[in-house]
């Protein structure tokens, strides 16, 4: 072998042990993988699928599904408390929809116990009564159930003066109260903003009821719209001295007559 062979031979050989060395500094030197950090989970009940309002709750639309402890609020409904749960609850009735994944909340459900849904969300003590309505009486059909409205009771007498128009005049029945369904459908359609009816029913106090039937018969009603901030008020009744009686008034405009109702 020639000198030339082994120089280059010695070289190659320098060479591979260089990179060897350097191979396993590199490796000394890599920084451990991070462990990852498992946060503590509980099973919660959620709905598996929407559930609307007034649906009756199936076996298919309920699944445990883990969360975060940490998150997991006190009105969740957790395995490890109540593993029969998804049986316990199979027959309540959503007085509120869910979405699916939501967890389920027992104070958005109510048991039936065979009745229907409009006697399971009623409350003690309260009265579901329909009334005919039409989109003129009834806010262009903008009511819808949860609302809250205003009863009006419109009359129309005739004139003494036959040479005059008859006397139409207004008042106010039933203030603040809430609507419970519109001609039977309790629930919103989807993508509809409006419920145009021909019956709605009203939850009432028992001698409401008897105010609401004798003013059917009496004249025609009609339903005013109230702010969604009047949820929480405790004014379905109205006061003893006024009931918001109406005052008919003639005008005459441009010759023409007419009557105007005012309230006291």
């Amino acid at each position: 072998m020639n000198t030339a062979r082994i120089v280059v031979l010695a070289i190659a050989v320098g060479a591979g042990g260089i990179a060897a060395y350097l191979a396993s500094g590199s490796d000394e030197k890599a920084a451990p993988a991070a462990p990852v950090v498992q946060l503590p989970t509980v099973d919660v009940l959620v709905a598996k699928s929407d559930i609307g309002l007034g649906q009756s709750v199936k076996p298919e639309d309920l699944q445990w599904q883990n969360w975060p402890a940490a998150t997991a609020s006190n009105s969740f409904i957790r395995r490890n408390d109540r593993p029969d749960a998804t049986n316990q609850l199979l027959g309540s009735i959503a007085r509120a929809p869910f979405i699916a994944g939501e967890p389920i909340r027992e104070q958005k459900l109510v048991k039936a116990d065979g009745s229907g849904f409009m006697a399971a969300i009623l409350p003690s003590g309260m009265r579901a009564v329909s009334t005919e309505i039409s989109p003129e009486t009834g806010a262009g059909g903008f009511i819808l159930p949860n609302d809250r409205v205003d009863v009006l009771l419109t009359r129309r007498q005739k004139n003494p003066d036959h040479e005059q128009p008859d006397i139409s005049t207004s008042e106010l029945i039933l203030a603040n109260i809430r609507v419970l369904a519109i001609d039977q459908a309790p629930k919103e359609k989807d993508g509809q903003t409006t419920a145009v009816g021909k019956t709605v029913t009203l939850e009432l106090r028992p001698e409401q009821t008897a105010t609401l039937t004798a003013a059917r018969q009496a004249g025609s009603l009609s339903l005013a719209l109230r702010s969604i901030a009047d949820v929480n008020v405790a004014e379905n009744k109205l006061p003893e001295t006024g009931r918001g009686r109406g005052t008919s008034i003639a005008v005459v405009r441009y010759g023409v007559p007419s009557t105007m109702t005012t309230q006291k």
